[in-house]
């Protein structure tokens, strides 16, 4: 089982259009990643206001993508994550198929 203190951390999100980016930092407490089709990050919000926990960086909550390499039982177990443009307008940079 996964503990809070070892779900892999959002190291970068370039995704400057999200209301929890504040300098390329995600400040939501998780995020969750995947879509039927792409790693879409589905916490991804387009709002003029700020939101999220300054004091934090976003770790990945759980992802839906079985096909990813770093996907185990739908959690992440990848050392960190970057979430960036891609098919989507917020995707997980760090997805790789089996």
């Amino acid at each position: 089982m996964t503990t809070a203190m070892e779900m892999p951390r959002v190291q970068e999100c370039v995704v400057t259009a999200c209301a929890y980016n504040h300098t390329s930092d995600c400040h939501a407490f998780a995020i969750t990643i995947g879509s039927p089709d792409h790693a879409h990050c589905h916490t991804f919000v387009d709002l003029p206001v700020r939101g999220g926990i300054d004091s934090l960086t976003a770790q990945v909550g759980a992802c839906q993508r079985s096909d990813c390499r770093h996907n185990s039982q739908l959690e992440c177990r990848a050392p960190s994550i970057r979430v960036g443009p891609d098919n989507d307008m917020a995707d997980c940079m760090t997805y790789a198929s089996r």
